[in-house]
């Protein structure tokens, strides 16, 4: 259905009806991810971390708060005592830097020009969006490719651009402009992948 049968429907669903339309999206949402591809980002998260690389997270929006939720989770949850911890940043985080670049240089170039400082080869660099078309994250995942790093994308809707240029890739594929569904899955996927490295703890200090 289009925007404007999905805005009709919901008008006229009780609070309970619209409460089951939106959990039965999401977990039929969730049962269309590709495992595959979520245990590759595992295995290149974990490369990452054995190595002493970095993992950089960024996004807009809802999907700011998923990169500083992300790193934070790798960094406390998955770095317990007597294994080695993730070195995981989110680039969305420093509000000054942010507001700095974005007034200097304009709002696409704020997580790009934070890798410029801080990218080293072999560090890994996570953009999170639900279009896939965000320019400031497309030029952040360009900048990563361009300089030994590796480009992860984490996106929704059609996979926008970046589904196409990064090397590692999950898509939640859904209807555009539904952001609610596919930002939920995008924090199962931060808890679904921290909880594996929490449990599963495959290397000691």
């Amino acid at each position: 259905m289009d925007d404007r049968d999905f805005a009709g429907k919901t008008e006229e669903l009780t609070p309970v009806e619209f409460a089951q339309d939106y959990v039965t999206r999401v977990i039929n949402l969730l049962g269309r991810i590709d495992l595959l591809a979520v245990a590759n980002v595992i295995d290149l998260f974990r490369e990452a971390r054995d190595n002493g690389n970095t993992i950089f997270f960024l996004g807009n929006g809802g999907s700011a708060a998923t990169s500083e939720h992300f790193a934070n989770d790798l960094a406390m949850t998955a770095s317990p005592q007597g294994v080695i911890p993730f070195r995981a940043v989110s680039l969305a985080s420093n509000v000054a830097l942010l507001s700095c670049i974005a007034n200097d240089f304009g709002y696409e170039e704020v997580f790009s020009r934070q890798l410029r400082n801080l990218l080293r080869t072999g560090d890994v660099v996570v953009g999170i969006s639900a279009s896939g078309n965000s320019l400031n994250a497309i030029k952040a995942l360009e900048y990563a490719a361009s300089n030994g790093a590796t480009p992860v994308a984490i996106v929704g809707f059609d996979g926008g651009r970046m589904k196409h240029m990064a090397k590692h890739v999950i898509h939640i594929e859904n209807r555009p402009g539904d952001y609610g569904p596919v930002e939920d899955i995008h924090i199962v996927l931060d808890h679904l992948i921290t909880q594996y490295f929490a449990t599963i703890r495959t290397r000691k200090t």
